[in-house]
């Protein structure tokens, strides 16, 4: 069973959200919070395995308890999916930086919703070669910000640095494996791996790391 907390200002949300989850057979509401310090309160009593977070919240915004809770060494297991209106938001990569598992738009089909929960829940990420485009944009235009290696970039062999390059296109592990000729297993490994060495919450962080660290395809 999937434990979900929502945390958006808007009740109309709440009640849509709180009310598909409990029509699932594998997920469940694990509470619902109208601000981003309520929800902080929530998620730290309630250590739910996903969080469903707006941005833009009184109280606490959530981008300010995103960041909270991914600091927080006790809520290591809380994967978080930010919920925006508009998939080029414009606080996309803070969100992302700060360790935000996936975007979800509020309009999305309820399927997409629940998929976007599994993909999360099961540790993966959900990042739309959209966001990544937007993240790599963010980093090579006329106002990006200097570049930044990962202190721990060394540590990557030739084939884990090659893999996150990979990642940070966008592609799913099958598609890298189709591209290198290689099983998706073996895909998996260094992308776990290259995870560990760099310290990086998810899939998602590892893309800002990868853009960071100006890790691109030869």
């Amino acid at each position: 069973m999937i434990r979900v907390a929502v945390v958006d200002d808007q009740a109309l949300v709440r009640m849509g959200l709180a009310t598909l989850l409990e029509t699932e057979d594998d997920t469940e509401l694990a509470g619902e919070a109208a601000d981003g310090r309520a929800g902080l309160d929530l998620v730290r009593r309630t250590k739910p395995d996903v969080v469903l977070m707006d941005i833009r919240m009184p109280v606490l915004d959530g981008l300010a308890a995103l960041r909270e809770i991914t600091a927080d060494p006790e809520l290591s297991g809380v994967k978080v999916i930010v919920l925006t209106t508009f998939e080029l938001d414009e606080y996309v990569f803070e969100a992302l930086r700060g360790g935000a598992s996936g975007f979800v738009l509020k309009d999305s089909l309820p399927a997409e919703l629940l998929h976007a929960i599994r993909v999360v829940a099961d540790g993966a990420s959900l990042l739309s070669p959209s966001v990544t485009r937007r993240v790599i944009e963010q980093f090579s235009g006329r106002d990006a910000p200097a570049s930044a290696p990962h202190p721990e970039l060394d540590r990557l062999t030739e084939r884990e640095r090659e893999i996150v390059a990979w990642v940070a296109t966008g592609r799913s592990n099958d598609e890298i494996a189709a591209e290198l000729v290689v099983s998706p297993a073996t895909v998996r490994t260094h992308v776990s791996r290259a995870m560990v060495k760099l310290h990086a919450r998810d899939r998602a962080q590892l893309v800002v790391f990868a853009v960071q660290s100006g890790l691109t395809l030869p």
